[in-house]
C-alpha cells in the first residue's frame, strides 16, 4: 500500500493535463465518428474504456516503487518481444497489417507499449557504471535492446511505431553521457544509408508517401490525397473554427481516417486557432512536467527511464502535428491521448505511471 506521505509528492498538476488531454481526445473522437442518422459512434464507447482502463494501468504502475519494476525488465522485455511475435503470426489483420491480439471485446497492439519497455531497459542498463555507452558491452545491449523490437515492429510491417523507438534510444544515451563524436558519428552513419534504406528498406507504398509529401499534386486524388485534405483541413478553422461537430471535412468524409491519424487536422477545424493553442499549450505543459520529473529523480535509473519516456512522447506529438499542418510524410502515428486507439492510451498512460512513480518517490530511500 501507497505510503501516505508519498500522496502529497504525487503530481497532480501532471495528473490533471494528461485527463483533460484524455477528455479532448473522446470529444473529438465523438466528433470525427457522430453519424447524424445513427447517432454517437461504438467506437466512443471503445475510448472510453480504454481511458478507464489506462488509468488504472496509470494508478498500479505508481503503487509499485520504479526500482521494483526495473528489478524484473528481463521478463518484461521478454514479454513485449513474445507478444510482438505473436501479433505478427497469429494476431489480427487490418489493413494489411498483423500487430494486433484478438482479445475477444478488443484488441491489444503490444508495439504500442515497445517505447516504454525499451526506455526502462536501457535506464537499467546505463544505471549500472560498468555498462554506460562509451564500454563495448553497452553498445552490445544497446543493439539488442533496441534491434530486436525495431526489427520485429517494423517487419509486422509497422514502420512508423518503429521509428518511434530510435528518440527513446538517442535521448537516453545522450543523457547517460554519450560522447558527442559518438553522436556525431551515428548521424554521419544515417545520412550515408539513406540512399541504402530509400532503395532495399522501403516499401513501395512507404516510397510514395514521400514523394507525394514533397508534392502532393502529382497524385491528388491518391497517394497525396490525404496530405491535401489535412491541409485543407487545418486551414479551414480560421481563429474560433466552425463548433463542434460543425466540420465540413470531418462530417462529409472529406477527410480519410479522421479519428485516428488526422485528430489534430479535424481540432483545427472546429476550433480553430484558439483551439490548437490551448491543446499545444496542455502538451507542452506535460512534457515540460515530465522534464522536471526527469531532474528531480534520485537515481540515474529514475531520470533515464523519465527521459526516454518523454523523448518518445515528445517525439509522436510534434510529428502528429507536423503531418496534420502538412509538414512531414504522412505515417501512421497517431497523436497521444487523442487519437483513437486503446492500446495508445493504455500505454501512454502506463508510462507517465512510470513518470510519476518516478517524481513522487524522489524523497524515498
Amino acid at each position: 500500500m501507497l505510503e501516505q506521505r508519498l500522496y502529497r509528492h504525487i503530481d497532480w498538476f501532471l495528473l490533471v493535463a494528461l485527463v483533460i488531454l484524455c477528455g479532448i481526445g473522446v470529444a473529438m473522437v465523438y466528433s470525427t465518428t457522430y453519424d447524424p442518422a445513427k447517432g454517437a459512434s461504438r467506437l466512443v464507447l471503445t475510448q472510453l474504456w480504454a481511458l478507464v482502463f489506462g488509468l488504472l494501468a496509470l494508478g498500479a504502475v505508481i503503487w509499485v516503487d520504479y526500482r521494483r519494476v526495473a528489478d524484473s525488465v528481463p521478463v518484461i522485455f521478454a514479454g513485449l518481444i513474445g507478444a510482438v511475435c505473436y501479433a505478427s503470426w497469429f494476431g489480427a489483420t487490418g489493413g494489411g497489417a498483423s500487430r494486433w491480439i484478438d482479445l475477444g471485446p478488443f484488441n491489444l497492439q503490444p508495439s504500442e507499449f515497445a517505447r516504454t519497455v525499451v526506455a526502462l531497459a536501457l535506464a537499467v542498463l546505463f544505471s549500472q557504471r560498468y555498462r554506460g555507452p562509451h564500454t563495448a558491452i553497452g553498445w552490445l545491449w544497446t543493439a539488442l535492446i533496441i534491434g530486436l523490437p525495431f526489427l520485429l515492429i517494423a517487419q509486422q510491417p509497422d514502420l512508423g511505431t518503429a521509428v518511434t523507438l530510435l528518440p527513446v534510444a538517442f535521448a537516453v544515451l545522450v543523457f547517460a553521457g554519450l560522447p558527442l563524436r559518438y553522436v556525431g558519428f551515428l548521424v554521419a552513419v544515417g545520412i550515408l544509408i539513406t540512399p541504402v534504406a530509400w532503395t532495399y528498406g522501403l516499401e513501395d507504398y512507404q516510397r510514395q508517401r514521400i514523394s507525394s509529401f514533397l508534392d502532393p499534386e502529382q497524385d491528388a486524388r491518391g497517394a497525396g490525397y490525404q496530405q491535401i485534405q489535412a491541409r485543407i483541413t487545418v486551414g479551414s478553422g480560421g481563429p474560433l473554427g466552425k463548433g463542434f461537430l460543425e466540420g465540413t471535412q470531418s462530417q462529409y468524409n472529406f477527410l480519410p481516417v479522421a479519428h485516428n491519424d488526422f485528430i489534430f487536422s479535424v481540432l483545427a477545424e472546429e476550433q480553430g486557432f484558439l483551439g490548437v493553442v490551448v491543446t499545444l499549450g496542455l502538451y507542452l505543459f506535460v512534457i515540460l512536467r515530465g522534464l522536471e520529473a526527469a531532474r528531480l529523480a534520485k537515481d540515474r535509473l529514475g531520470r533515464y527511464l523519465v527521459v526516454g519516456i518523454m523523448a518518445g512522447f515528445s517525439f509522436q506529438v510534434l510529428y502528429n502535428v507536423a503531418m496534420s499542418a502538412g509538414l512531414a510524410p504522412v505515417k501512421g502515428l497517431t497523436l497521444p491521448l487523442l487519437s483513437y486507439g486503446g492500446s495508445s492510451v493504455i500505454a501512454t498512460l502506463a508510462a507517465f505511471g512510470l513518470v510519476l512513480n518516478v517524481r513522487m518517490r524522489r524523497f524515498t530511500n
